[in-house]
């Protein structure tokens, strides 16, 4: 099993930053991706952003290309989402995940296998 434990997340204002982190411990060695994902009231859970384990390849929503920036330091097991011009609409729960080797998928939830409890992002306007 993988563990994943969200922290980072507040209330801000329009156009504020925040870093998320997100610490893994467990079985790392099968992990081939960390993701964010997010979910607002009402809404369904949505990909926010992906990075290899092993270092380099990101992807990222349109929602949040050139405001959002996933990074992962391996030495502590530790992945972060610097979010900048935060928006009203970025308010959500957001999750950390980590998908395994052999994952069919890196955007969609269903490709993920270990969650994190999730960490409230609120901006206000």
């Amino acid at each position: 099993q993988v563990q994943l434990v969200e922290s980072g997340g507040g209330l801000v204002q329009t156009g504020d930053s925040l870093r998320l982190s997100c610490a893994a411990s467990g079985r790392i060695f099968n992990v081939a991706n960390m993701g964010w994902f997010r979910q607002a009231p009402g809404k369904e859970r949505e990909f926010v952003a992906t990075i290899r384990w092993g270092g380099g390849s990101t992807y990222y929503a349109d929602s949040v290309k050139g405001r959002f920036t996933i990074s992962l330091d391996a030495a502590k097991n530790t992945g972060y989402l610097q979010m900048n011009s935060l928006k009203p609409e970025d308010t959500a729960v957001y999750y950390c995940a980590t998908a395994p080797l052999g994952s069919y998928s890196r955007t969609h939830s269903n490709g993920y296998d270990y969650w994190g409890q999730g960490t409230q992002v609120t901006v206000s306007s």
